[in-house]
């Protein structure tokens, strides 16, 4: 990566995580964002009495950097407190990713700062992203 290497963006993330709000699940959730023109923007998990309401880090990061007019990404860290198994990202947090990109690096990592790379289109293979409408022109537009 150019703008922070990517031991730092994992460490963000975990920093991140302290902020979540799950007193349901009591399963913290970080994860920060760069831009590519190096701007970071963390999130965290925020859970609801009404579980469907709730919002992942992942999205949250997304979200606040979208708010502010960045949609062109480089990488996202994600951190939990899983000790064993690195947790990837829910089917709703991967729907978000790919919107924006589907080769920028994601960095799932364990409290022991250890992470895997994936990208949005590793972790949504066959998914329905921008340019899948871009690649279908209906009948009466032809």
């Amino acid at each position: 990566m150019e703008h922070i290497s990517v031991e730092e963006l994992i460490k963000k993330s975990h920093e991140a995580k302290l902020f979540a709000y799950c007193p349901y699940s009591n399963f913290r959730v970080g994860a920060a964002l760069v831009t590519k023109d190096g701007k970071i923007f963390t999130g965290c998990n925020v859970e609801n009495v009404s579980y469907p309401l709730c919002i992942c880090a992942e999205r949250t990061a997304i979200v606040k950097a979208v708010s502010e007019g960045y949609q062109e990404f480089e990488a996202l860290a994600i951190a939990t407190d899983m000790p064993y198994n690195f947790s990837s990202p829910c089917g709703a947090c991967r729907q978000s990713m790919l919107e924006f990109g589907s080769d920028y690096p994601v960095y799932m990592s364990k409290p022991d700062m250890t992470y895997v790379k994936m990208t949005p289109s590793e972790l949504l293979p066959l998914g329905f992203s921008p340019k899948t409408l871009l690649e279908h022109v209906p009948p009466h537009l032809e």
